[in-house]
């Protein structure tokens, strides 16, 4: 492992067993959530809830009785109480991901439960008090978004307590050949298929690659060359198109025309569609691009 990895690992550890708030800092896809239910998992609340939420994925009215719940005729469609994630998380841990997009009324609001442990459910008038560790994470730079008056400086510091980054894929090239290998070994045993090894020219390729969706991308394409895979190793034919023309292109020895790696998406592309039984949804999403994309490619190689 790599010491920026084994560092973050440490601080982990050690703020496991202590029961304060957590940020968790990095680049989407950095494994920020996996860090949490570690602590979790180290912590003297192990054995009650772990929950997690991300913040963004929710409008701020659901959001908001998502966290907290509320009383039956709180607002329409709202036929029976509803208990809110804090609840469930009760004596465990909740962790709140993408916490800057948390809407101010909200943050305020959180502010109050790390305060004095107490809230009220959407519609109720009376306080409901939990027993909760917060662990909460972001991409952004919540100091920046504090300046620009986005981010309560009174909630940064309640959640800030002890603050772990994550560093991206990017800076630790010596965990992805056994990272990847972990995923082949994973997908592998999900499928029923007996691959296990991946080529050096591969492992060169994805050491190359930038890997701006961090471990989700790697994971996400070690998903996609096991399916693909016709044999029992993972070669860097089975790469996307653009890892292999990033690849090929710094490789003086290797001779691929753009034709080649035509052909080669085109086969990937129908390779996968037949896996998917020609769901395109699908698809797109194991090949890691939009379903419009999609589409686009399917009319360029007249594979619609």
């Amino acid at each position: 492992k790599s010491k920026a990895i084994q560092n973050a690992i440490e601080l982990a550890k050690k703020v496991a067993v202590i029961d304060t708030t957590v940020l968790i800092t990095g680049e989407t896809g950095t494994g920020k959530e996996v860090f949490a239910q570690s602590i979790h998992q180290e912590s003297t609340r192990k054995n009650k809830n772990f929950v997690a939420i991300n913040c963004a994925a929710f409008s701020k009215d659901l959001l908001e009785s998502e966290l907290f719940g509320h009383k039956a005729g709180a607002f329409s469609g709202a036929t029976k109480d509803h208990k809110g994630l804090f609840e469930e998380a009760n004596n465990g841990t909740i962790f709140l991901d993408e916490i800057g997009e948390l809407a101010h009324d909200l943050q305020s609001k959180l502010l109050r439960v790390i305060e004095t442990g107490e809230f009220y459910k959407v519609g109720d008038s009376k306080l409901t008090k939990v027993d909760v560790r917060l662990i909460t994470a972001t991409n952004r730079d919540l100091l920046k978004e504090v300046g620009d008056g986005n981010f309560r400086e009174d909630l940064f510091y309640r959640i800030s307590v002890f603050q772990i980054k994550l560093p991206s894929l990017r800076e630790r090239v010596v965990d992805i050949e056994p990272l990847a290998i972990h995923f082949m070994q994973v997908f592998s045993t999900k499928i029923n298929k007996k691959i296990n090894r991946i080529s050096a020219d591969c492992i060169q390729c994805l050491n190359q690659h930038d890997w701006k969706g961090n471990i989700r991308e790697l994971k996400n394409i070690m998903e996609r060359c096991v399916i693909l895979a016709p044999g029992n190793e993972i070669t860097v034919d089975l790469l996307p198109a653009d890892i292999q023309k990033s690849h090929f292109s710094n490789s003086i020895d290797e001779k691929i025309s753009p034709f080649d790696l035509s052909v080669t998406e085109k086969n990937h592309i129908r390779k996968v569609l037949n896996y998917t039984n020609g769901n395109k949804t699908k698809a797109a999403e194991l090949l890691g691009i939009a379903l419009t994309t999609l589409y686009r490619k399917l009319s360029t190689y007249h594979l619609d």
